[in-house]
């Protein structure tokens, strides 16, 4: 949701060129922390962690987070490219999410929480 929430925001706040482009940047920034703060805590339960700690689970998160980031800007704008309704550019967000992120969770679980998760 606050993904896709700060693309519409972005989208109703800025009308330009690349104004698709930007939203997906934006949403994807604030997906990513996001997330990355939820799996940390409630998905996987890993507490308190130091700074060095934190940067080195966070670095990882986010390399893991490439592919599956890869796989929902490639579905959204699939949606996209099939025509021009607004709610087909959502769609596929929100088919892209749910596809990325349940990649997202295997690689998180098996990479960078796998000890959370045992």
């Amino acid at each position: 949701m606050a993904n896709i929430a700060s693309q519409w925001c972005t989208g109703a706040l800025y009308f330009g060129r690349h104004e698709l482009y930007l939203a997906l940047a934006v949403g994807t920034v604030v997906g990513l922390g996001t997330k990355y703060l939820l799996d940390r805590y409630w998905v996987f339960g890993v507490g308190a962690d130091s700074l060095a700690g934190h940067v080195g689970k966070f670095g990882l998160y986010s390399l893991t987070g490439v592919l599956t980031t890869a796989i929902f800007w490639a579905i959204e704008l699939a949606f996209v490219a099939l025509g021009d309704a607004w709610w087909l550019r959502y769609a596929g967000a929100a088919v892209g999410l749910a596809v990325g992120y349940t990649v997202k969770y295997r690689l998180d679980r098996r990479y960078v929480f796998r000890a959370a998760a045992t």
